[in-house]
């Protein structure tokens, strides 16, 4: 297993992920703090190879859930790391009461990563998602708030895909239905417009290179 270097200080890896029977992937972020030590994002399986890829990397400081869906293997990076901080997004420490979470996420980020990350707790969702961006590098890293689907490699979820209209990160015809407060989303997506955003790593879809404010002011423009 092979962490994969998109910015200065930043990496991720893909890995398959299935989702109601579909393929969506899914995809973990690894964030060198500037402090010292390592910052995951929506951790993936914790097996050997992957963590001997992280470790040649530094001490994992903080482990994050950021939504309601991304949490099935916090438990085996809470075990091996058991110093880091471990942080759900609101709700998740309810539907996982078997894990000993240090944080509920909100908007102010945990003096860990403060110095490096910002963060906007996307509350107005039904699942409820908190966003990062890595200052340094420009970097808006999220879950399901850019789910695009349509240049996946296989041709069942290219076909769902399309019958969702995600022709583009974050858009289609699901996206109002799951955004229970327009006015409260419309405040948050701003927030989240106000950072000086260039590349983007989603947990499904290929990572945006550059124009990531762009691709979600387009994906939000009918709030």
């Amino acid at each position: 297993m092979t962490l994969e270097r998109f910015r200065e200080g930043v990496w991720s890896t893909p890995r398959p992920a299935r989702f109601f029977g579909v393929e969506t992937g899914t995809r973990m972020t690894v964030v060198e703090l500037g402090g010292g030590g390592l910052f995951v994002h929506s951790p993936v399986a914790l097996d050997d190879a992957t963590r001997a890829a992280v470790d040649a990397l530094g001490e994992v400081r903080a482990v994050v859930a950021p939504s309601i869906f991304h949490h099935l293997h916090v438990g085996g990076w809470l075990a091996a790391y058991p110093d880091a901080v471990v942080a759900a997004c609101p709700g998740l420490d309810l539907k996982r009461p078997d894990l000993a979470f240090t944080q509920v996420l909100g908007d102010q980020a945990h003096p860990v990563w403060a110095p490096d990350l910002d963060q906007v707790l996307v509350s107005s969702r039904r699942e409820n998602e908190v966003g990062f961006f890595h200052r340094p590098s420009r970097t808006f890293i999220c879950a399901d708030l850019l789910l695009h689907l349509s240049t996946h490699p296989d041709e069942v979820t290219r076909f769902v895909a399309r019958a969702l209209g995600n022709s583009a990160p974050g858009v289609g015809w699901v996206e109002p239905l799951m955004v229970r407060d327009r006015k409260l989303a419309r405040r948050q997506v701003d927030r989240m417009l106000a950072w000086d955003i260039d590349g983007v790593l989603l947990a499904h879809g290929e990572p945006l290179q550059h124009e990531g404010r762009e691709a979600l002011r387009h994906a939000y423009a009918w709030l």
